[in-house]
């Protein structure tokens, strides 16, 4: 029987984890070892994926992977698993203590005045995010879908100078799966922190310890940050830390990171361990009572094997003995081993498989979790259902129902463009264009007052204040789009979008974790493109980038609105909502085209975590929606500024410099003029039309600025309804700012980049042209 057969609420016990590479690897690594306990919480509303719970935690995966798996189903009394509860005779030690794992004999300490480097590691969605904002009082957007940190950030924990923190990508383990997860590893193994702090979801907490238990194998200072203790107490849990101290061999300091309790005296362990270099005390994790002592033996026969190669590769000996044995391509080929030596590590390998009964991967991955069971039997008293838990049970009945899942995102999406351009954003809007004009009408008269020269005054009030101004006035529709998308992404609603989605995905060849770099392609696609650095195909990362431009951006929006008002009023939130199903179209139509073209082959599986629905952080929102404010105004008053001062210059004087009457005397319209004829067949073959376009490719939102630069306010006057639409569709879907193309070669490459903004115009032309085409037959 397999875990595609397993009905809903059933329970089962894993016999058999069949597959290979490295997603068989990341399966075993996330708990899905042979033994582990299994049952399956719901499927998808079209049937595919399922969602199943694991180690007290819920895991999504493809009906043809859970075919692979193995289960016999198990009784009620089998599935008893409710452990003893645990007494706690001690008290957590104290600031500055002098207990077993500050001993001054091993201390070892660096010199004076180096910079102390810590790496913050833990699984993703375990709030790794929010403790390095606690401890360096940076900013960055805290989520709840997995997978927020993309990159690399480093800060200066707060109040102790030569320190310096870097928050790495989430990993599930030191066997890399995606991107970011080689990130993450390849800053352990290389750059070698000074220590590590590796927080840890006391919630969640056997799956977390898995990676625990790498690290201490690194022989790095470490020091252990159980998170969420306040969830765990909360819910009737507890944890003897004393009892885990003596476990790991290293310091467990309990916090609450959202809270910032236990912060202070988790950076006091983190400076001790760094500073006097005290490293996990070294211990075997593999019993030589499991399986017969077949991979005790094992993995020491391949530590004095491989111990010279070891050191010389700097790879510590008990981490790559353990990546010997499962097989690590790439750390093998970092030890330099010889043929005879590969073979002879085989033959080693393969009588503990014999011996124990499994193979390689899953004998490393069941030692690690027969540990990780010793020590939470010992020192974890299991909370009963959590109210987390418990709530996000009933809120899935709905947003992720058979019948409710997919209505409710439609209705969703529909509501939050509904207020962002009808209600909300809107009534904002209109009251930021107020204060602008009223403020340049002042500066106007003033300048009038005063007898300023005519070409400055124009400069200033029509170049400037003018043109940045009708950028500014849409500062309120972008900040309302992100209040939603912000709160969408860290209640965890979009993680259940990629459950929900991903079979329809599949059909265009992405899986549903590409959902999430689509839809932050919604707010900007610079992001979007970082984004998908936790897709962990390199084939799935190219699609969705080459994808993302297709969503419209928040920087077009002052394009969409500008034309809306002045040409369709009263009909905003219908042909905004046109517009970004028309992107959505046509992207889904050149997915179609490609995935039997460019991007051959089956999209990635989806294995991913589904995190407890959470209420929105306040701080977080607010953050996000001021770092966004801050990059649009910062845009407005950099970019857009200088762009609208160079716009009006070359579109008031002649290529001598003197003071046009006629606009189509400039500068401007003898350089736009070469690619009037290309517009021509679309009905925008007017010289200030192409100079706008161009210079969105600067940054959208000056398009607005320029067109009321050149047009000289009249814009209205100047165009049809149907000039209009069609502009309003090449707009949508021609090329993307150079930020974002900028972001595409840094990902992908100069050729992907410069591909990507020649077929965008393609495609925008030719769209545009249709709807150009089948307008004039209605108007």
């Amino acid at each position: 029987m397999t875990l595609k057969q397993l009905q809903i609420g059933q329970r089962a016990k894993i016999t058999k984890v069949g597959g290979e590479g490295a997603l068989r690897q990341h399966f075993l690594d996330m708990g899905v070892i042979p033994g582990a306990k299994v049952s399956v919480v719901k499927l998808a509303p079209m049937g595919d994926p399922m969602e199943i719970e694991i180690h007290g935690y819920r895991l999504t995966l493809r009906l043809s992977e859970a075919e692979q798996i193995d289960i016999e189903k198990i009784s009620g009394e089998e599935d008893a698993d409710k452990g003893e509860a645990i007494s706690f005779k001690t008290a957590h030690p104290g600031l500055g203590e002098s207990g077993i794992f500050h001993q001054k004999e091993h201390e070892n300490p660096v010199p004076e005045g180096t910079v102390l480097t810590f790496a913050l590691v833990g699984n993703q969605n375990s709030g790794k995010t929010t403790l390095f904002n606690q401890l360096t009082g940076s900013k960055q957007h805290v989520g709840n879908f997995p997978g927020v940190t993309v990159d690399r950030k480093d800060g200066e924990i707060r109040g102790y100078k030569n320190t310096m923190v870097t928050d790495l990508p989430g990993i599930y383990s030191m066997s890399p799966y995606t991107s970011e997860e080689i990130v993450s590893r390849n800053h352990v193994l290389n750059e070698k922190p000074c220590a590590i702090i590796n927080i840890v979801d006391v919630t969640n907490i056997e799956r977390n310890l898995y990676l625990t238990m790498q690290l201490l194998e690194m022989g790095i200072p470490t020091v252990v940050a159980l998170n969420m203790m306040d969830e765990l107490t909360g819910n009737g849990g507890a944890v003897d830390i004393n009892a885990m101290e003596k476990e790991l061999g290293t310091p467990v300091v309990p916090i609450a990171a959202a809270k910032n309790e236990g912060v202070d005296e988790l950076i006091s362990h983190a400076i001790h361990i760094a500073k006097y270099q005290e490293k996990p005390v070294e211990q075997d994790f593999c019993s030589k009572e499991d399986k017969g002592g077949a991979v005790h033996q094992c993995l020491h026969a391949v530590m004095h094997m491989i111990d010279d190669h070891a050191q010389a590769a700097g790879i510590p000996i008990r981490f790559a003995a353990s990546k010997v044995v499962e097989g690590d391509k790439l750390i093998i080929d970092k030890l330099g081993l010889d043929d005879n030596e590969k073979d002879a590590l085989e033959h080693i390998v393969s009588q503990m498989e014999k011996e124990s009964g499994l193979d390689r991967s899953a004998a490393i991955a069941d030692m690690r979790f027969s540990f990780i069971r010793r020590v939470c039997k010992t020192c974890v008293k299991k909370p009963k259902e959590s109210k987390e838990k418990a709530r996000s049970n009933q809120i899935d009945k709905i947003l992720t129902g058979k019948y409710t899942a997919i209505p409710v995102f439609v209705l969703i999406m529909a509501l939050v463009f509904f207020l962002t351009f009808n209600v909300i954003g809107a009534f904002f809007q209109g009251l930021l264009e107020d204060a602008i004009g009223f403020i340049t009408g002042k500066v106007d008269l003033f300048l009038q007052a005063t007898n300023v020269n005519e070409v400055l005054r124009g400069l200033i009030v029509e170049g400037i204040f003018e043109g940045v101004g009708s950028v500014l006035s849409f500062l309120p529709i972008i900040v309302t789009l992100f209040f939603f998308l912000s709160l969408m992404e860290d209640s965890g609603y979009i993680a259940r979008v990629a459950f929900v989605m991903d079979k329809l995905l599949r059909k265009i060849g992405l899986s549903g974790r590409s959902i999430v770099p689509l839809l932050i392609g919604f707010g900007c696609t610079v992001p979007a493109v970082m984004s998908t650095r936790t897709l962990p195909s390199d084939r799935d990362r190219k699609m969705t980038i080459v994808l993302t431009p297709f969503m419209s951006c928040t920087a077009k929006l002052p394009i969409y609105a500008f034309f809306v008002n002045a040409f369709f009023p009263g009909k905003g939130g219908f042909i905004m909502t046109g517009l970004y199903l028309l992107g959505i179209l046509t992207g889904i139509m050149f997915a179609l085209l490609s995935k039997k073209t460019v991007f051959k082959g089956e999209a990635v599986p989806f294995v991913m975590e589904l995190p407890n629905y959470r209420l929105p952080s306040p701080r977080s929102v607010c953050q996000l929606l001021w770092e966004k404010s801050k990059d649009f105004i910062q845009k407005a008053f950099s970019i857009i500024f200088f762009a609208t001062i160079i716009v009006w210059i070359l579109s008031n004087f002649d290529p001598y410099f003197n003071l046009v009457s006629d606009s189509q005397q400039s500068i401007m319209a003898r350089i736009s003029s070469f690619i009037v004829p290309l517009f021509t067949p679309l009905g925008m073959g007017d010289w200030r039309i192409c100079t706008s376009l161009v210079s969105g490719f600067i940054a959208k939102e000056s398009v607005v600025s320029t067109m009321g630069i050149l047009f000289e306010g009249d814009v209205a006057g100047a165009l049809t309804p149907v000039t209009a639409a069609t502009l309003l569709v090449f707009s949508l879907l021609y090329t993307p700012c150079v930020a974002a193309v900028a972001s595409i070669k840094r990902e992908l490459g100069k050729k992907w980049a410069l591909g990507v903004v020649l077929w965008q115009c393609a495609v925008a032309w030719i769209v545009a042209l249709v709807v150009r085409l089948v307008l004039m037959l209605f108007m």
